[in-house]
């Protein structure tokens, strides 16, 4: 998986949220915040795990919402400051941080209603591998984002340290089939790629997510559209 190493550094996990999601970067936040919680809520008493869970931005929002939810994680560092996080919303003897692997997750068969993955699916060299095992410890629902391969990200990917993996639409489906999958709804967003947001001032960046918004309800915008959220069933 890419970047592996490079998450699992204590200076990476203590800085991710500030360089991503301050600034114009918080349209970023509230939008994929937006995302989840349309798609899995509402989540009082539902069982919940996301893999990749990173510093805990969405299992803490679960949790406040009254999920029952497992966050899951290989670097302990971020898995730190999700812990940080729970405690100061309060919420941190609702839910379960857990270091582990997301190509074999320590969960018996449809343990989960629903299992969700954001930011993650990009970094995946076997993306097959990681949707079956999600698949096999949900009963009812997945919930993933992708980056798109027909969209401006792809002129500006291979700048990233990272790289980042592409994905069309066709692709998808060919994932959803081969793990005997359903796509229940998608949605298709943010014309403007993200890295834009989050260099610019928010006062400025709500200005171009206006602009990012009009076209966005084009009949081009599913085309133009950098980020999709699909939204499958068991």
């Amino acid at each position: 998986m890419k970047g592996q190493d490079w998450y699992q550094a204590d200076d990476v996990a203590e800085s991710y949220d500030d360089k991503r999601f301050s600034r114009g970067g918080r349209l970023i936040d509230n939008r994929e915040k937006r995302a989840v919680l349309d798609a899995v809520g509402p989540v009082e008493g539902k069982r919940v795990l996301e893999i990749a869970c990173g510093t805990g931005r969405f299992t803490t929002m679960l949790a406040e919402e009254g999920a029952d939810i497992v966050g899951l994680d290989i670097s302990e560092a971020m898995l730190q400051q999700g812990r940080r996080r729970a405690q100061a919303a309060g919420v941190d003897e609702q839910l379960e941080y857990m270091r582990g692997d997301a190509g074999r997750l320590p969960f018996p068969d449809d343990h989960f209603d629903t299992v969700f993955a954001m930011r993650f699916f990009h970094l995946v060299d076997t993306p097959e591998r990681f949707l079956t095992e999600m698949c096999r410890v949900s009963r009812e629902q997945i919930f993933f984002d992708t980056f798109n391969r027909y969209s401006i990200r792809s002129l500006y990917t291979w700048t990233l340290p990272m790289g980042s993996r592409l994905y069309s639409g066709t692709e998808v489906q060919e994932m959803l089939d081969s793990a005997n999958l359903t796509l229940h709804g998608a949605e298709h967003d943010w014309v403007f790629p993200y890295g834009l947001y989050r260099e610019i001032p928010n006062v400025l960046a709500s200005g171009f997510r206006k602009v990012d918004n009009a076209v966005g309800w084009t009949p081009l915008g599913r085309y133009l559209a950098s980020v999709s959220y699909w939204d499958v069933r068991v």
